[in-house]
């Protein structure tokens, strides 16, 4: 397995909506059009992925990546 921050935030987001909706990464794959493999890349926290598709996913969850200014707590 690649050396990825698995627990980043968006990853444990997505992991913890998918598991509430009792949904298989498959299923995710599949109601949200976006490949098996990037479900799997984004909830593993791979770093280089596609904003756009990581917002379909987002967006199939009520949620969208937005800009957040960096201060000192979140540094």
């Amino acid at each position: 397995m690649k050396n990825w921050k698995r627990h980043n935030p968006i990853a444990d987001y997505v992991r913890k909506q998918r598991k509430a909706g009792k949904m298989t990464q498959l299923e995710l794959a599949d109601l949200t059009g976006v490949g098996l493999r990037f479900v799997r890349d984004l909830e593993q926290g791979k770093l280089n992925l596609m904003t756009d598709k990581v917002n379909q996913i987002l967006i199939f969850f009520g949620s969208t990546l937005k800009p957040q200014p960096i201060n000192d707590a979140t540094s």
